[in-house]
Formats: structure tokens, C-alpha cells, sequence
């Protein structure tokens, strides 16, 4: 009987884990992000777990491939198969490595059309018999009428199959096809038949980090009864001598470029085939020996323990809110926990981005290394949030990932865009500086921060970079020089100001006050004449014409026009104040952002500027603060009028409720503070600028054993103003709550009402930091 023959059954795969149906485990809805643009994927993975075990839908041509950058796409209706690897929520894709198909049958090599039902081995399949939970994942295969379960530890991916009565189970292995594919990404692979039941071998592709390794160990619940190794590629100059094993059937051992095997087993009595797929970024017989951490074939067992590790992460916070925003929370949660990811073998050795393999006990502290890094995006408040949520051990393993990385690097900096252990130089900035600055502030210890402190510098004088040499010579990136220099200035000034933050908490006066002097390098772009940033050339004179629309490729600015980076200063909003003419001047511009009548074809051309109000772009990560700069003003009742307009426009349940990619946990970061009242504007400030709760009520189960809870007395749709705010039942005036605060436990209590008060938070005292004071300015 199929495992979705029943309505119970269908309901119930989920209902046999003991978490009640009120707990934050039965709360994540995996499929929130994975249609639309947020290419969020529902794999079964363990938090920040070195193996995603789930469905492809489709392996596109990497200029067709922006929909499909986790591999699956909710809105498609044929499954390619099952690999181990995925990113979830990126706006740019790899990976897809060992991708798995159980079929029946005729044996097709080829996946075929998803168009054209029984054209290769893929499959049809219907989201009414489709299923996932944290850690879980189950769908039948229509065309093969086969149920699929997958569940998984951190390194290792465990199938269940169920056949139908009768039928001969076969597998196939394909190591042709990847997340953005295109010729000659397979550099080579190999395929090793080591037992009846054991198969290893490896992939090296050319993708977004070129050179990347993985190897693998598959090991099968029964023994094959027969087995095809195939080389489909054409035109091979020379081949060599002909080794053992004339057929398919005969090899034992093929490497190749373009390799496909399938497997036959006999007919099981259970109508069951399990299969095991360890990964190792080492070796084959690391994938083996990384095998040891799933021993046995108890499917279920399996099952209980990802979901209990799920449920242990979930479990920091306790939410009373709406249903459909508490599914949202509880699922932005599930996203922020899946990278950084582990990339590690159980015997401690890795691959760094020298792409040579290194073993954790002799870099110094022991942890675990992690890779996985979308820094540009994720600084911003998905470190932030994990600060909060998780332990010391785990945040001092992203550190000192990052630091080991440093140390591996054949440039000696940290990593900009790191997977898989190698740097793909996605995007700009060197955001790792924020992480580590923000992390040390806020009291971590666990890694060597003079150190790490060398680390930070020597990013921040690698001139061959991003146009450094010439950000160092004349305090801003030239356009004539460097494209997209306007963004890289006023990142590189952010983050030589955390540099600065981190010398100066480490005693280190001199070097705190060179990088606070660079920090202040974005007022060489700023234009009072028009109010905006502006590219500038190496002969000081500000581009023209000047188009604030002009986004993208080819501009000053990175993924957003000057419409969208003007504001990015967060460390010296006063600045931004003074360049507008004062208070009323920001505010005139921030509403001007979000009211103006645009097109959306004037940014149809930039695939990752999405969710558009007016020239807000929720859906990236420029305008992620914009809203919070009402605050900084002395408005922020302004603040919470934008996002309640923000939230529920950008946010929903089902499937495409993410208005952009996930950004690898930066978007459910940015709900999950948002939604508790506070957002990390500039980390490394140790301070949460004041929006506007979304909960009733949320418990925080901080990492240092403390709680911290926050409660909104008076919350209605009606009642979207904060009226005034507690802090451990003391009137709290300040539109900031300081870290230190947060960590000492408590209670941060709001009323709500009708009107907003627009008396609180005016005065400087009141507002959040900067580095250079207010003026009394109108």
C-alpha cells in the first residue's frame, strides 16, 4: 500500500512526530519560499547541516536558471530526482551534487521533458501527495508509482523507497547535471563499485566556485543484483587504453566527464529499498568514514532525530501572534538556521579556499568549519539574529570558519562569498568585518581576537580588491575606475567603522583612529545639491548625467539605484541628516521613496530588485534599513507607519511569501526583529533601533540561559503606534534598546494605539547612534 493511499496517511507523516500540534516544530511550513522568487528549497537538512537531501524539478541553462537557484520551483509538476546538496534562498545557484532517481521499468539514461510525461526517468508528481517537515521530506512519483521519503543527519542523507508489489526496484545515479548548468561544468567524475553494497566516487565542477570538489559513499540496504556504469560524453579526443570490462555491466571503476550508472536490486519483501549518501569535501573515503554518523537502517529513528533537532532550534523563542504571521515566524526561524553550514568530516579535516584540505586541530580552538557565507546579504541581521538564538559554541565556530579561511586564502583576506570552502567574489564589501566586530562587542569569546583583529586589516588593505588602491589614494571608489563605486564606497566606510569599533575595544587607539577617519569616506559622495550619493571619477567631478533610476550593471550601484543607496550610512545617520538639510529634509525623502509612482519595467532588468514600494525594494537588501531611518530623524512613529505597510505586503504564507530570494536567512531575519519590535541597523553599535511589535506576545531563550520577552498590550490593526514602551516595567524614552540590556533578561512591554505619538523620540538624546553628533538643524 502506497504511503499516500489514505487521507490519514497523507496528514499523517508529519502527525507520528511527538510535538504537538501547537509546537513550533508543527509551525514551519517548509514550502513558504519556494515558489514565486523566493528559491527557497524543502529539502531535508539538520540546522546548519552539511547535507540538503531533496527534490530537483529542474536542472536549467545557467541564462534560464534565476527561477530554479535552489534546484526546485513549487510551481513545476515533474521531479528530476533527489540530490544532496542545496542552497535555500539565494539569488544566484549551484550545487545539485549526486542527484538520485528510484524508477521502474525500461531503463532511460536520459531525464527527458517535463513536458512529456515518460520521456526520460523523471516524474511526474502532484503537491496533493507531497510532504515536508524540518528534516523530512516524502512524495510519490506518479509516473513510477513510487513513494519517496528523505530524512538526514549533518553529513549523510537517508531514502526510503516503497515499490509497489511486485515491481523490480532500480536506481539511477546522474552526475551530469547541476543548479545552473551549462557544457563543460563537469571538469571530471568518477564512479568506484567498491561491494555489492557500497559505491563511492566524486564530481569537480566549474560553477560559481570554480574547482569545487565533492566526494561521496552510497551505501544500499540490499545488495545489487546488477549495475551500469555509462560515459555519455562525445567527442572525446583520446580515451586511452581500453580497461577491464568491455560493457556497462562489467566496469567496476569509470571516470569521465559525463557520467550516469544505473543499479538493479531484487525484489524486496518489504517493497522497501533504503539508501545512505554521505558527502565529504576531502575524499572518498571520508564520505565512507562520514557514514559512521548514521549507523544502521532505522528509517524512523532517523526521522525523530533531525525533527528533534529542528524542534531543540525552534524552541528559543515561544510566539502569540496571528496564525499566519506566527507560520511566517516560526519559518523565517527554520530559514535563518540553515547557513552558515557545516562543511567538515567527522575526522575534522576540510577544504579550504587555497582548495587544499586542512585539519580543524591545528588551527587552534577546536570548532567546527563552516562555510556557506552570503556575507553581503547576511551581516545585516541574519549574524545578528543567530547572536541571540544561538550558543557560544556555535557562533564561535562561524568565527573562527571565517578566521581559518583568512589564513588558508592565497590573498590573506577573509572571505567576501564563501561555499563549500571557496570564495566565489560575489557581490562587494568585506562583510566578514561586521560579523566578527559585531560578535565581539556583543561579548563572544572562543576565538583569538588580536587575530582576528589582523584578519580585519588585512581585508581592508588588499588593494588588488574591489578597487581598494584607488578607495585608499582618494577616499572614495572612482566610476571611471571601478564599476559600481558609489555602493563599494559607502560599504567599505560601514565596514572600516566596525575595523574601528573592534580596535578600539581591544585597546588598540591608533589603529581605531585611522579606520574611524576611513570610515567617514562616503561624505566624498555625498551631493547636497540633489541629496544623493553620486558616483564620482578620479577627477572629482560627479558623473553626468545623473539618473537616480540608473540601477544595476554598468552604474554606481550595486543591485539598486541611488534611489535605493543613498541611505546607507548606518553608522553616521547624522551625516545623512545634515546632507538633506535636517530632520524634515530626511523625512521628505524617506516618504518620497516610498510614495513615488513607479514603474516596475524601470527595474525589470535587475532580477533581485523585487518587492517594490514605490523605489523601496524589500526583496534586497539596500533598502532592508530604510524604513528604521525615520528613527534617526526623530520620527519614529514614521517608522511605524512604513512597516506596517512593509510587513504584510512582503510576507505571507504559501508558497510565494517571500517578495525576494531568502538571501539565505537575511529576509526571515529582518521579520523576526521586525516583528519583535526592534531591528540591528548598524551591528557593531550594540544597538536595536525601536520599529513596532507584530507579536501579542515572544519569549527569547537567549543564549547566556536568560529570557527575554516582549509583549504589545492594545495590538489590533487598528492600534499600529506605539504609544509609549517599558523596559522591566521602567519607562523606556530612547528609540533604542541597547544589547546589554537585552541580555540581562526581562521584559520589553508596548502600548499600542490609534494615533501615533509623534512626541517620542525626538529629541538627539533619544535617537540611535551615530558617529558624528546631531545638529540643530530644522
Amino acid at each position: 500500500m502506497s504511503i499516500f493511499s489514505t487521507l490519514e496517511r497523507l496528514q499523517g507523516s508529519a502527525a507520528q512526530m511527538p510535538f504537538a500540534a501547537d509546537s513550533a516544530y508543527a509551525a514551519v511550513d517548509v514550502f513558504i519560499g519556494t515558489g514565486g522568487d523566493g528559491h527557497c528549497h524543502p529539502a531535508a537538512t539538520r540546522p546548519f547541516g552539511m547535507v540538503q537531501v531533496g527534490p530537483d524539478t529542474q536542472h536549467r541553462h545557467h541564462r534560464q536558471a534565476y527561477p530554479w537557484c535552489a534546484g526546485y520551483r513549487y510551481e513545476d509538476d515533474s521531479i528530476l530526482g533527489f540530490s544532496h546538496t542545496h542552497f535555500s534562498g539565494t539569488g544566484h545557484g549551484d550545487l545539485g551534487d549526486v542527484l538520485l532517481m528510484p524508477f521502474t521499468g525500461a531503463t532511460k539514461l536520459e531525464p527527458g521533458y517535463p513536458e512529456r510525461a515518460m520521456s526520460g526517468y523523471r516524474s511526474r508528481f502532484s503537491h496533493e501527495q507531497e510532504r515536508a517537515r524540518p528534516g523530512y521530506y516524502a512524495v510519490r512519483l506518479l509516473d513510477h508509482e513510487i513513494d519517496v521519503e528523505l530524512t538526514c543527519s549533518d553529513r549523510v542523507g537517508l531514502h526510503r523507497y516503497h515499490f509497489e508489489p511486485g515491481a523490480a526496484p532500480k536506481l539511477l545515479l546522474d552526475l551530469r547535471s547541476s543548479v545552473y548548468n551549462h557544457p563543460g561544468k563537469n571538469l571530471w567524475s568518477r564512479l568506484r563499485l567498491r561491494t555489492p553494497q557500497l559505491l563511492t566516487g566524486m564530481r569537480e565542477t566549474r560553477g560559481w566556485a570554480p574547482g569545487r570538489q565533492l566526494y561521496f559513499a552510497i551505501e544500499f540496504s540490499r545488495p545489487l543484483t546488477r549495475h551500469e556504469f555509462h560515459n555519455t560524453e562525445t567527442d572525446v579526443e583520446y580515451r586511452g587504453f581500453r580497461t577491464p570490462g568491455r560493457e556497462a555491466h562489467e566496469k567496476r571503476v569509470l571516470e569521465g566527464r559525463a557520467l550516469v550508472a544505473a543499479f538493479e536490486f531484487s525484489i524486496p519483501a518489504d517493497q522497501q529499498l533504503l539508501v545512505k549518501v554521505g558527502i565529504s569535501a576531502v575524499s572518498e573515503d571520508g564520505a565512507i568514514a562520514n557514514l559512521s554518523e548514521m549507523p544502521g537502517w532505522d528509517f524512523e529513528a532517523q526521522r525523530l532525530l533531525a525533527a528533534q533537532a529542528w524542534a531543540d532550534t525552534l524552541d528559543v523563542m515561544a510566539i502569540d501572534a496571528a496564525p499566519e504571521l506566527r507560520t511566517s515566524l516560526y519559518t523565517a526561524h527554520y530559514h535563518a538556521c540553515q547557513a552558515p553550514s557545516l562543511f567538515m568530516d567527522v575526522d575534522g579535516r576540510y577544504r579550504g579556499p587555497d582548495n587544499a584540505v586542512h585539519q580543524a586541530k591545528d588551527f587552534g580552538p577546536a570548532f567546527s568549519y563552516h562555510s556557506t557565507f552570503s556575507l553581503w546579504d547576511t551581516y545585516r541581521a541574519l549574524h545578528p539574529w543567530l547572536l541571540l538564538t544561538q550558543g557560544a559554541q556555535r557562533n564561535g565556530d562561524f568565527i573562527n570558519s571565517l578566521l581559518a579561511s583568512q589564513q588558508h586564502s592565497p590573498h590573506g583576506i577573509l572571505p567576501v562569498w564563501q561555499f563549500h570552502g571557496l570564495e566565489t567574489w560575489c557581490m562587494i564589501g568585506y562583510h566578514a568585518l561586521p560579523v566578527i566586530a559585531d560578535a565581539y562587542l556583543k561579548g563572544l569569546r572562543g576565538f583569538d581576537a588580536k587575530a582576528a583583529l589582523g584578519a580585519m586589516q588585512a581585508s581592508a588593505e588588499y588593494t588588488p580588491y574591489g578597487g581598494i588602491g584607488d578607495y585608499l589614494q582618494l577616499g572614495y571608489v572612482p566610476f571611471d575606475k571601478e564599476g559600481e563605486g558609489a555602493s563599494k564606497t559607502l560599504e567599505y566606510s560601514f565596514d572600516d567603522w566596525t575595523l574601528a569599533r573592534m580596535a578600539e575595544a581591544l585597546g588598540e587607539h591608533s589603529v581605531a583612529a585611522r579606520y574611524y577617519q576611513r570610515a567617514q569616506s562616503f561624505r566624498h559622495l555625498l551631493d547636497p545639491a540633489t541629496g544623493f550619493v553620486r558616483g564620482k571619477g578620479s577627477d572629482g567631478q560627479f558623473r553626468l548625467p545623473f539618473d537616480p533610476t540608473a540601477a544595476g550593471y554598468g552604474s554606481d550601484y550595486t543591485e539598486g539605484s541611488a534611489w535605493q543607496y543613498s541611505w546607507y550610512m548606518p553608522h553616521d545617520c547624522a551625516a545623512l541628516v545634515g546632507n538633506l538639510g535636517g530632520d524634515a529634509g530626511l523625512v521628505k525623502r524617506l516618504d518620497e521613496i516610498f510614495e513615488a509612482e513607479t514603474n516596475p519595467k524601470m527595474y525589470a532588468h535587475m532580477e533581485d530588485i523585487s518587492g517594490l514600494i514605490g523605489h523601496y525594494a524589500h526583496g534586497n537588501e539596500p533598502s532592508h534599513h530604510i524604513a528604521y531611518l525615520y528613527a534617526y530623524a526623530g520620527a519614529p512613529w514614521k517608522t511605524q507607519q512604513r512597516l506596517s505597510q512593509i510587513v504584510p505586503m512582503q510576507y505571507a504564507s504559501g508558497p510565494a511569501g517571500l517578495a525576494g530570494n531568502d538571501d539565505l536567512g537575511q529576509m526571515s531575519a529582518w521579520l523576526l526583529f521586525t516583528a519583535l519590535g526592534f531591528y540591528p541597523v548598524a551591528p557593531g553599535s550594540n544597538e536595536y533601533v525601536i520599529g513596532r511589535p507584530f507579536v501579542h506576545r515572544a519569549r527569547l531563550k537567549l543564549p547566556n540561559g536568560r529570557e527575554f520577552s516582549v509583549r504589545a498590550e492594545g495590538l489590533t490593526a487598528q492600534n499600529a503606534f506605539v504609544g509609549e514602551v517599558f523596559l522591566n516595567g521602567q519607562a523606556h524614552a530612547s528609540s533604542v534598546l541597547r544589547h546589554e540590556d537585552l541580555m540581562q533578561g526581562g521584559e520589553l512591554v508596548f502600548r499600542m494605539q490609534a494615533p501615533a505619538n509623534t512626541e517620542r523620540g525626538v529629541a538627539h538624546a533619544n535617537r540611535p547612534y551615530s558617529q558624528t553628533p546631531y545638529l540643530d538643524l530644522p
